[in-house]
């Protein structure tokens, strides 16, 4: 058995050692706080110093950017006030020069002026001298030497050789797309509009030489510096010429030769058409073509061709040339000169024919077009539908019999005439009474039957599009359906289409 007083010093013992033990651990914890709290404060300093860093970079960037954009601006004002000076001194320049221009000019018109009032005066001098002394030999002198002011002496010797009655009427053919006798009946028909009277400073163009210039340049195409090479002539002079003939072609030959026929010309051609295509009631073949030309300085887009531009990958700008022809060819009614990026249907709609045709001068015929025209009470054309019935072929080829007698007209037009195949300087409101004057010579030519030369045959390459709104009457749809029907079931239709 223990002793209590034993146990009790080893309860005390043990009490010792482990307040010693709890403050030997106390003191260690108090040791390792300093530590820590040292670290942290490191870690801090660290962050700051790499803060201040970053914050001293963008500073020295932002200051950078501040004085690149300062030497910017400098450069900038330096260049622009260099740009300034150059201007102001071409400006000035500009200016002296058209100072100096006029003043050359204002002195030049004064002498000019100065020359034809001496000119003047010199000859009221001639010619009172002559009335007061008719018989003697000076005015005898001056009445025989012909004055030739203000005209430069050019070549006539291609002219003179073509007007000579012993040039081969093949030759004269082939420069003026006509006979000689068709050419003489032109110029006839032309004198009293076209003849100028003869100055005492020069004598006037003479008729035929006026109208060969004109049908030669509308003949050939060529430029106006080879025309005035041809016939001797100042190229502003060919110009006048060639605009002064056309508008005396449309004035006095144009309701002589392109004129819409009367009741009885109306009939004989119904019945040329329906010996033709079995298609009664038919007064003409109607096609649209385009005339290239220049880009206008306004409305550029109103004249932009976009299907030639897409066929041919060159910009196209064209007006366009409607006409109805007769059997033979002949042009009974034109509407030229509307935009080139005009649908069919719409030139149709701002012509005269279509005018006349709502005045009911149309009523109880038909003027067939293509697949470009709408089907109208009185406009024929073929169906444009997909598979097609043996009724509807034969029908679209008895239509293309008579449509070919438009395009055929067509490109004979402008086979003859050159000037119609390519882009002309000719300005656009004169193209309309130039237009208008080839087709008044084709009906001239047509009519005396002039034969047309192999070398100057042409295609023609027009685009046709079915117009939006194809179907503009439901009488006239079943009207055509009655024709193909009777077509096909009374055997009046070709076979070429089985």
């Amino acid at each position: 058995m223990k002793d209590p007083s034993s146990t009790i010093n080893n309860t005390n013992v043990n009490n010792k050692r482990r307040r010693k033990d709890e403050s030997n651990r106390g003191g260690g914890e108090e040791e390792e706080e300093p530590k820590a709290d040292f670290e942290n404060k490191k870690k801090k300093m660290k962050k700051t110093e790499v803060l201040k860093e970053l914050l001293t970079s963008f500073i020295l960037l932002d200051e950078q950017e501040k004085s690149d954009q300062q030497e910017w601006d400098k450069i900038s004002q330096h260049e622009s006030s260099l740009l300034d000076s150059n201007h102001k001194k071409k400006t000035q320049t500009m200016l002296d020069y058209y100072s100096d221009f006029q003043d050359y000019y204002s002195d030049l018109e004064e002498s000019d002026r100065f020359l034809i009032q001496q000119s003047r005066l010199s000859v009221n001098k001639i010619a009172t001298q002559i009335a007061a002394n008719p018989k003697s030999k000076d005015s005898k002198s001056i009445q025989g030497h012909q004055r030739r002011l203000w005209v430069k002496d050019r070549s006539k010797a291609w002219w003179d050789q073509c007007n000579h009655p012993d040039f081969p009427e093949s030759d004269f053919r082939k420069a003026f797309r006509m006979s000689r006798a068709t050419f003489d009946m032109i110029c006839e028909e032309l004198n009293l509009a076209v003849t100028k009277q003869n100055t005492m400073l020069r004598d006037a163009i003479p008729t035929r030489q006026r109208v060969a210039v004109c049908i030669w340049r509308l003949a050939t195409g060529e430029p106006l510096r080879l025309v005035s090479k041809r016939f001797g002539l100042g190229i502003s002079t060919c110009h006048k010429l060639v605009l002064e003939v056309c508008s005396a072609i449309k004035t006095v030959l144009m309701p002589k030769f392109l004129q819409w026929p009367d009741e009885e010309r109306l009939r004989k051609i119904e019945k040329e058409f329906e010996s033709v295509s079995r298609i009664p009631n038919v007064v003409g073949s109607m096609y649209t073509t385009h005339i290239p030309i220049i880009a206008p300085k306004i409305s550029v887009a109103a004249y932009f061709n976009k299907r030639h531009t897409e066929r041919n990958q060159k910009t196209s700008y064209s007006i366009t040339v409607q006409g109805v022809v007769d059997p033979k060819g002949v042009f009974t009614d034109v509407c030229i000169g509307w935009p080139g990026s005009m649908p069919d249907d719409q030139v149709l709609e701002k012509s005269a024919l279509y005018q006349r045709a709502n005045g009911g001068q149309l009523q109880g015929s038909w003027v067939v077009g293509s697949c470009g025209f709408p089907l109208m009470d009185w406009v024929l054309v073929p169906y444009t539908q997909q598979n097609l019935t043996w009724t509807q072929h034969a029908f679209n080829e008895k239509i293309g019999e008579i449509q070919f007698v438009a395009k055929s007209a067509f490109a004979r037009l402008k086979g003859r005439w050159g000037c119609l195949q390519k882009r002309t300087e000719m300005k656009l409101q004169d193209l309309p009474v130039v237009l208008g004057a080839c087709c008044v010579l084709h009906n001239i030519c047509e009519m005396m039957n002039e034969e047309m030369d192999p070398d100057v045959q042409f295609e023609l390459n027009d685009d046709e599009m079915v117009p939006e709104n194809s179907l503009r009457s439901m009488s006239s749809k079943n009207a055509r359906d009655n024709i193909a029907h009777n077509l096909l079931h009374h055997g009046l239709a070709g076979t070429s289409f089985l």
